[in-house]
């Protein structure tokens, strides 16, 4: 769906603690979750304002999004 958000919290609603705790203390996870934050908001942007992009463009951001997504999520498995 267009414009729907994909942050962690509401992907992995029951990793919520783990989330955070490992956001406060753990750095190279919250770096990822920023570059995953500040990824997913972009694509999200794109997607509700119909800004003109190529199709491969936001295909590529998407992919992108997935492979933060599944980094962070090996983290939190670990």
């Amino acid at each position: 769906m267009l414009g729907e958000s994909h942050d962690l919290l509401h992907e992995f609603p029951n990793l919520a603690e783990r989330i955070s705790n490992l956001r406060a203390g753990h750095p190279d996870f919250a770096r990822l979750m920023d570059e995953y934050d500040t990824l997913d908001a972009r694509v999200r942007q794109l997607e509700e304002l119909g800004t003109p992009v190529a199709d491969e463009t936001i295909e590529d951001l998407k992919k992108e999004r997935l492979h933060l997504k599944d980094a962070l999520y090996a983290i939190l498995r670990a």
